[in-house]
């Protein structure tokens, strides 16, 4: 999102925060937030009308009012009807706004509980694990299939295995029609990320590390970057040693196949 937009999920998301330091179910807004924006993405006439700029801001916060009074929670009512009275640059980007909203509160529901991380590493681990089983990735993306089939398979994997908000938050993930499986992981994980004011990084070695090690590594990007740093570890023998990091677009490379790769390079001019 870029613009209006962009400001308008920035002001929303500050109301949702305001709202979640309440006593409120974090969990409940979240859903009920997920509701809404399903709504308002299932009818384009809806999502026009909560949108249009042509109306008042109380308007389409009345819109809210008569679709969901006594359909969702108090505090999804008041976040839903701030995101609606704000400026959008296309309709489809306020259901969009709606639902990573949804996402921060399952999130900040974690959070709470002191799981936030553990959240974390349970989406990336899953998500890793469907990237390399192209049987699963086949039957988690296919478009085709019911919604609600995909969330299923994804609780008969994860069931009794991950924190509730892991299980809550891939069920959703397989089943939003606007993004790829994959890419819906990677910006809940970005958001976990900004919560809690840290940078997350894809550490990729050719056999697992131990706590010192990990600790050591850790400490050399916080001091690097700043700011607090969540490992991701992938382990990957085609590596064969050495470790590659992965921050964003940066890429800090250290494999040993890496280097025998620039030789061979060097060595064919």
């Amino acid at each position: 999102m870029q613009g209006a937009s962009r400001a308008s999920l920035a002001e929303t998301r500050r109301v949702l925060n305001e709202t979640l330091d309440g006593d409120v179910d974090a969990s409940r807004l979240g859903e009920d937030l997920l509701a809404v924006s399903g709504v308002l993405g299932g009818s384009a006439g809806l999502r026009r009308a909560a949108a249009d700029p042509s109306r008042t801001g109380r308007d389409r916060s009345g819109l809210i009012d008569r679709l969901f009074a006594g359909r969702v929670s108090d505090a999804a009512q008041h976040v839903a009807r701030y995101a609606v009275a704000q400026r959008w640059t296309r309709d489809g980007h306020l259901t969009i706004a709606l639902e990573e909203l949804a996402v921060e509160a399952f999130l900040a529901g974690a959070e709470r509980e002191g799981r936030i991380g553990q959240v974390e590493d349970e989406l990336f681990r899953f998500s890793r694990i469907v990237s390399g089983d192209p049987e699963l990735q086949a039957a988690l993306s296919d478009r085709r299939a019911l919604p609600s089939a995909k969330g299923d398979l994804v609780k008969q994997l994860l069931s009794d295995k991950v924190a509730p908000e892991t299980l809550r938050l891939a069920s959703h993930a397989v089943a939003t029609p606007n993004m790829r499986f994959d890419r819906a992981i990677e910006s809940y994980l970005k958001i976990a990320s900004r919560r809690q004011d840290e940078v997350s990084a894809v550490v990729t070695t050719a056999t697992a590390l131990d706590e010192q090690q990990l600790e050591r590594i850790s400490a050399a990007l916080t001091k690097q970057y700043g700011r607090d740093v969540h490992l991701n570890v992938v382990v990957d023998p085609d590596v064969i040693g050495g470790v590659r990091v992965e921050i964003g677009d940066e890429v800090i490379e250290g494999t040993i196949s890496n280097r025998l790769e620039d030789a061979r390079r060097h060595v064919s001019r």
